[in-house]
């Protein structure tokens, strides 16, 4: 089997996610003026993209961390007695799996009012 039938198209494969050598064999079949050699990966994307008539796209915000609020000692304290209670039933209920994760769960929360404490 030859190289050709693993690689994509150049057309299939993202523009910002090729790599420069691609992108300067993308830009070598276009007629230019400036040498492509010398470009940058940002200058060779916008000179494909101007050349081909492709408008910019605004880039794709990520997604911001939502801020954890932090819990005060008593309230860690009431969440764990909570999920002591619901980890009791579960044992109760033969719910094995949810009782090991609400006893995980119990812990994280122990050392975190620990933090807590020692802050």
């Amino acid at each position: 089997m030859s190289e050709e039938t693993h690689k994509k198209p150049h057309s299939e494969k993202h523009l910002e996610k090729m790599t420069v050598k691609e992108l300067r064999e993308i830009a070598a079949e276009i007629p230019h003026e400036r040498a492509i050699h010398d470009m940058k990966k940002e200058e060779l994307v916008a000179f494909i993209k101007e050349a081909r008539g492709i408008k910019d796209e605004a880039p794709v915000k990520k997604k911001k961390h939502a801020v954890k609020t932090k819990m005060t000692k008593p309230e860690v304290k009431l969440k764990i007695r909570e999920l002591k209670v619901l980890r009791m039933q579960a044992l109760e209920s033969n719910e094995n799996k949810k009782a090991v994760l609400l006893r995980h769960r119990i812990g994280r929360l122990k050392k975190k009012s620990r933090r807590i404490i020692a802050a």
